[in-house]
């Protein structure tokens, strides 16, 4: 029975439980001490300080109840020595741990108990932190630690602590015993030590420590999972060997391998050893392994191999020690290569052909072909007619192969550690040399190949794992293209587009373009059948696609679940990479996809089976789901014509899966589902026959049947949902409407409005609409009713605060308006009742549902002009005029203002501006909107062109001087050669005193000489020989004219030449700089193969500033240009960039390096191919430069100014922006070497560190946790900072910034990987633990608010 534990317990409470603990009863036992841990962890920390009988007593009792005769009253008695520890007082400690050191179990069966008792008490001690000093209670702790039972761990005393001839201890609990021999549970003690003490641990005890589990690895008798133990606790001490200490263990490791009676045992133990150094403590052995690889590399070499093959033939046996050899030798080396890359770039060549070595050894197999070769051989050529690869045998069986056992050959590990350094050696170096060079494919593709008839399992699935890890690096940062038309290449007029793909802000059509975005997602564009490059590293792919499909297709065919879902997983990443690739074996694969979709419900359900090498779990539903995804794919990917045969086998078998119970199957089989309706219905389908209806009507009522079914998954209804859509919107042309029957077009649509108004599938079935809103072509195709139900039901939608469903319900509302046939079906009540539903939105909070409102409402003012403006509108607009806008939504305001004019109805908006906004506003902005309302009103506004132009003779201040002249501007632009105004109403104000004034004159002459060149341009050319800041406003002028030159296509070739020689000499001043760039990038972009030429010649030139300039201008032709541009950028971009960032002034390598960053986002197919050559250059700026800091007097004070702050900063901005978009082909153990030594730079780049930090976390959370010590070691440094008592307000406020980003980075990572600070902590993770500890102890009221934070923005 149990007591309440009292609230302040004392001595006394304790006391009384301890006779209790000699009772008969097992059970009174076990009360009592859950009991006492209650109380002891209830106790204050000094409740049991000054009664040393109590604590002696209770000591006595728990060591008794240690060996009871009860498990359970044993594991309790360990649970209470941690919160003992904690209570009692420093010097019980010591007798403490003797005691238990030496206790012996009599009673108990299990031996381990003393030792899982120790293992307890040390983890309850507390720790020392790194760069703290160690608390009392922790020095304690060591104390008792050193002087006891390190002693009694190793057998003699290893420092005296001033204590004169002490006692010599017991034999040590490491030391081999004549009998038992080396005790296991030993050394899980001195593993727990190591990790909770290393920090304090002298030299001289980790080097006895070390010395003793060094006799134990050359223990003969030692078995072998003890000195699996022992390499473990070697790698955890050599975290905390000084670096003399660890030099001496390499060097005495490095002697025993040289040694000449060097047994098999003895030589896989000290591979096995290195290995766990290599991934323990990475960064301080990768010096050494210049000695260490070698030793290595030999147990693999081929003169060994054949030793071993000459051995075999001689004995008829193969000795199972070589084999360990070289499975350990393989797990050593891929280590190496994955924890110490950069080193073992020397052995790379050695690395791969010691994995090709050993990838199909199998000396079983060879000892059968042997026998076979007794008895007769094949002919070659009748070998040769099957096929080079050896794939082409239709009825060979991977599985079956006679004579060969498993059981008593053990090679498929070595087998299998050879496929893992391969994929090692992938994931490492493909992202570089070895991919660009061809190595991968021509040495290590080939042979992972031919490997493909692999009898074991679990190599044939690290071997398929291995290709597709080489398949996906190949399509890494490959843009795929598309083109438009139908399938066999022509293209109609009416599907003739101009192929330029600008960027325009001016175009009414690609305001918030919501409906190119549909045509993609609906696949309205044909895949393209482009031809594979004659070079790189695709092209190699492309020549070993066949191999790769004719082995795929084999295995499909007569191997296990796990093999097929790897296959097919292949398959899918293969023509994802070169964007088809099946037209010349789709015949070979399809019937078993279709059997791997069709899969029997027994095994779909079935028990997992989980596969090595990093294959997934795989499954029945898993086969089925990959399946249905490379189907999805080839249908993505393929034309209809090669599809069309195998459509009939393929719908039958996705129908089903469609119904399966499994929702994540049924979810996949409608996507896919989808995809097969985008191959059976026009433009991509070349004709319309029976049977694709057929099919069509098959796959309607399967997606209808989802989407109104009561038993299916929410997931399930609204992927149908989504399917329904397309299918609808892929029918609705006139061609496609013979696909569906009206009755059932007009039932869907039904059911489409039904799901709108249900919360849980509103936005799905608002996507659906927005398909068919963007699509619908006939008019008998939508019923009025349901356009007016639907559109109103939409308006509705926009008051909800799901912010997602209202900008998915305004964009659907954008198509239905923008849709002629659709636009047709809303009478005046409708249009009425959404302009009251939109005007809330109409204000700046919420600026992409904003420019979206203002789309909606001009192609309603167009539809009804009186039913849509009024008062409230009105005055709506006069409040969005006041607002900073601008790009996409400024123009969307503009398109509005413009059709309210159009349309005679903007009388009263243009009092409103005039009156109620004025010079209140921007004045660029509102210019513009009054501007753009009186050319489109012309009569209806009330006021003319030459009232404002009075206006601006007469205005006496600056505001309306500038509004007038945006007015004039703005007026001219869209009047173009109509317009009465000239040059000289705007350059007459250039002289003015304000400081806005001339700078408003000069945008106003741009954007009126942008409508009239021929006047315009000529008069300003001519004055841009004047200096001073009439040629810095003229250059603001021509920047004007060349932004709206590129976007309306205006023709300046007659200008060209003397615009660019003009640009050249006026940017050279310091003022004129930068929007001089940007006035060459725009001219650049106009006449690229002019232009850009002579931009790559001026980055030779001498003078900096000329350098500097033309980079800039280089950047700015990045963001906003086309496919013309691109084909003459792509060939000279990174040369260019090369030249720029080897530039050998400080500024224009920054410059450099915003001008990489920004092609990385703009133009990634440009960089990401060959990233290889350029990131070295972004590392090497990221580095801290010694000979770029110097020392500046100040007063009394000398301060340090780093020059290359700037660069460097830049340099982590253009990493960060890499590794967002092309992570996987930057080598992660250099990125993190930047980022942790960025955590020790300026504030800017700390905050850049900690970003990308975040991003590791996804990106690579492998190397995050082996790098955890190194960021704990550094955010313990940011922390500890403290500010001077008289820095600066600037100085503590980014301290505290500094804190507040270290502990957000810190309960990400704890969040993400909360088994670091577990007892399952590995060597890598102790830092981490401790640091993680400290923060919870020291920070524990900003972390619980940080802890909040986070949550609320994950959740």
């Amino acid at each position: 029975m149990s007591s309440a534990v009292p609230q302040h317990p004392n001595a006394n409470n304790v006391a009384a439980l301890l006779p209790r603990l000699n009772d008969p009863d097992s059970d009174l036992r076990y009360m009592s001490l859950n009991d006492l841990y209650n109380i002891l962890n209830a106790g204050s920390p000094n409740f049991l300080l000054g009664d040393y009988n109590t604590c002696a007593r209770t000591i006595d009792g728990l060591l008794k109840t240690l060996d009871d005769q009860n498990g359970e009253v044993q594991n309790q008695a360990i649970k209470c020595l941690g919160p003992l520890a904690q209570k009692v007082p420093p010097e019980i400690l010591p007798p403490l741990i003797e005691k238990l050191s030496n206790l012996k179990t009599t009673n108990s069966v299990d031996n381990s108990i003393p030792a899982t008792a120790l293992r307890t008490l040390i983890i309850s001690f507390p720790r020392p932190v790194p760069a703290i000093p160690p608390s009392k209670p922790t020095q304690d702790a060591y104390s008792a630690i050193s002087k006891v039972l390190i002693p009694r761990l190793v057998g003699y005393v290893v420092i005296t602590h001033g204590i004169r001839n002490p006692a010599n201890p017991p034999p040590g609990l490491l030391e081999a015993d004549p009998e038992r021999g080396v005790d296991s549970d030993a050394i899980d003690v001195l593993t727990e030590v190591v990790r909770c003490f290393g920090l304090m641990l002298q030299d001289a005890e980790k080097k006895a420590l070390q010395k003793a589990i060094v006799n134990i690895l050359d223990n003969e008798r030692t078995g072998t999972i003890i000195k699996k133990k022992a390499v473990i606790a070697i790698s955890i001490l050599a975290v905390y060997l000084s670096d003399a200490l660890l030099s001496a263990f390499v060097s005495d490791t490095i002697e025993s391998f040289r040694s000449s009676h060097l047994t098999l045992a003895r030589r896989r133990l000290l591979i096995s050893m290195v290995g766990s150094l290599a991934r323990s403590v990475p960064q301080r052995l990768g010096p050494y392994l210049k000695i260490l690889a070698p030793f290595v590399l030999s147990a693999l070499s081929q003169q060994e191999h054949e030793d071993s093959l000459d051995e075999i033939a001689e004995d008829g046996s193969q000795n199972p020690e070589i084999e360990d050899v070289r499975e350990a030798a393989l797990v050593t080396l891929d280590s190496f290569l994955s924890s110490c890359s950069t080193e073992m770039r020397l052995y790379t060549e050695e690395a791969i052909d010691a994995a090709l070595r050993y990838i199909d050894y199998d000396p079983g197999l060879a000892m059968v072909e042997d026998d076979e070769e007794m008895g007769g051989t094949q002919d070659a050529d009748e070998e040769d007619e099957n096929g080079s690869d050896g794939l082409n045998g239709e009825e060979d069986d991977f599985e079956e192969e006679e004579g060969m056992s498993d059981d008593d050959n053990a090679s498929w590990k070595v087998r299998r550690c050879a496929a893992k350094v391969l994929y090692t050696i992938i994931s490492t170096r493909g992202t570089g040399d070895l991919l660009e060079n061809g190595t991968l494919y021509e040495k290590v593709a080939p042979a992972l190949i031919s490997c493909f008839k692999e009898r074991e399992e679990n190599v044939r699935l690290e071997i398929l794992t291995t290709l597709a890890s080489l398949v996906r690096k190949t399509g890494e940062g490959v843009t795929l293209p598309l083109s438009s038309g139908t399938d066999d290449g022509h293209v109609s007029a009416s599907q003739t587009t101009h192929s330029r793909k600008r960027r325009r802000g001016g175009s009414d059509a690609n305001l918030f373009d919501t409906h190119g975005a549909f045509s993609s997602s609906i696949g309205a564009s044909s895949p393209a059948v482009s031809p594979p490059p004659i070079l790189g590293p695709r092209a190699d792919l492309a020549r070993l696609s066949s191999p790769i499909i004719r082995g795929v297709a084999r295995l499909l065919k007569h191997s296990s679940l796990p093999t097929k879902q790897a296959g097919i997983t292949l398959l899918r990443d293969m023509l994802t990479v070169q964007h088809g690739g099946l037209s010349d074996h789709l015949g070979q694969l399809s019937d078993p996809i279709i059997d791997a979709i069709k899969i029997s419900s027994a095994l779909a359900g079935g028990s997992t089976t989980t596969t090595t090498g990093g294959a997934a779990s795989a499954t029945g539903s898993s086969l089925r789901i990959e399946a249905l995804q490379l189907v999805s794919v080839i249908c993505d990917t393929h034309s209809s014509r090669l599809i069309v045969p195998y459509v009939g086998g393929i719908t039958t078998a996705v129908m089903a899966a469609v119904k399966d119970k499994y929702y994540k199957v049924a979810s996949e089989a409608i996507y896919t589902a989808e995809s097969l309706v985008k191959v059976i219905t026009p433009p991509r389908s070349a004709g319309i026959e029976q049977q694709h209806q057929t099919y069509l009507d098959k796959l309607f009522d399967v997606i209808l049947d989802r989407i109104t079914a009561h038993d299916a998954d929410l997931e399930v209804r609204q992927r149908a949902m989504h399917a329904l859509g397309v299918l609808l919107a892929r029918t609705s042309s006139t061609t496609g409407t013979r696909l569906l029957s009206a009755t059932k077009r007009l039932s869907a649509l039904d059911v489409l409005y039904g799901r709108l108004k249900n919360e849980t599938t509103r936005i799905a079935a608002v996507g659906a609409i927005d398909s068919v809103a963007a699509s619908a072509a006939d008019k008998d195709g939508l019923k009025t009713d349901w356009v007016r139900n639907v559109s109103l039901e939409l308006g509705a939608q926009l008051r909800k605060s799901d912010r997602i469903l209202r900008g998915a319900s305004l964009a659907a509302l954008k198509n239905i308006v923008t849709n002629r046939v659709a636009l047709a079906n809303l009478d005046d009540k409708t249009v009425r009742g959404l302009v009251e539903k939109i005007l809330p939105l109409l204000n700046a909070s919420d600026l992409s549902l904003l420019g979206l409102a203002l789309v909606v409402l001009a192609n309603l003012v167009k539809r009804n002009p009186k039913r849509v403006v009024d008062s409230k509108l009105d005055s709506a607009l006069c409040t969005v005029v006041l607002a900073p806008l601008g790009g996409a939504v400024l123009d969307a305001f503009l398109v509005l203002v413009g059709a309210i004019g159009e349309q005679g109805v903007g009388g009263a908006l243009m009092q409103g501006f005039l009156k109620n906004v004025g010079v209140t506003g921007e004045p660029a902005i509102v210019g513009k909107a009054i501007g753009t309302l009186l050319v489109s009103g012309s009569s209806t506004v009330g006021v003319k062109l030459e009232d404002f132009a009075n206006e601006l003779q007469s205005a006496q201040d600056d505001q309306r001087k500038c509004l007038a002249l945006s007015i004039l501007g703005e007026a001219a632009f869209r009047l173009g050669t109509a317009s009465s105004l000239r040059p000289n109403l705007f350059i007459t104000h250039f002289k003015s005193k304000s400081e806005q004034v001339p700078r408003a004159a000069a945008v106003a002459l741009g954007r009126a000489g942008a409508g009239n060149v021929p006047m315009y341009l000529p008069v300003i050319l001519k004055d841009m020989d004047k200096f001073g800041e009439t040629q810095y406003l003229l250059l603001h002028s021509i920047k004007e004219i060349l932004q709206n030159a590129s976007k309306m296509r205006t023709d300046l070739s007659p200008h060209t030449k003397e615009i660019w020689n003009k640009l050249l000499a006026t940017s050279q001043a310091e003022d004129n700089k930068a929007v001089g760039a940007e006035c060459i990038g725009r001219l650049a972009i106009i006449e690229p193969s002019t232009f850009l030429p002579l931009l790559q010649g001026y980055l030779q030139d001498p003078v900096p500033t000329v350098r500097g300039m033309v980079i800039q201008a280089v950047r700015f032709t990045l963001a906003d240009s086309d496919e013309n541009f691109d084909e003459v950028l792509r060939p000279n971009l990174i040369g260019m960039l090369k030249t720029m960032l080897n530039d050998t002034d400080l500024e224009n390598r920054r410059l450099a390096l915003t001008t990489l960053n920004s092609a990385t986002h703009n133009r990634p197919h440009i960089i990401l191919p060959h990233l290889a050559q350029l990131l070295p250059l972004v590392m090497k700026e990221s580095k801290i430069k010694s000979e770029l800091v110097r020392e500046v007097q100040m007063g009394p004070f000398k301060h340090k100014v780093d020059d290359g702050l700037e660069i460097r900063k830049s340099a982590y901005e253009t990493l960060y922006a890499l590794m967002q978009s092309a992570f996987s082909r930057i080598n992660p153990i250099e990125l993190y070497d930047r980022v942790i030594a960025g955590l020790e730079d300026e504030h800017d780049i700390k905050v850049l560190c900690n970003l990308m930090l975040t991003r590791l976390i996804t990106l690579d959370p492998e190397e995050t946790v082996r790098r955890l010590d190194s960021v704990a070691e550094r955010f313990r440094t940011i922390l500890a900072f403290k500010s001077k008592e008289n820095a600066v307000k600037q100085e503590v406020e980014k301290a505290q910034e500094a804190s507040k980003g270290v502990l957000r980075v810190t309960v990400i990572l704890h969040n993400a990987f909360p088994a670091s600070v577990g007892p399952a902590a590995t060597a890598h993770g102790q830092a981490w633990k401790g640091y993680w500890e400290w923060v919870a102890k020291d920070f524990k009221a900003p972390l619980l608010t940080m802890e909040q934070e986070v949550k609320n923005q994950s959740g």
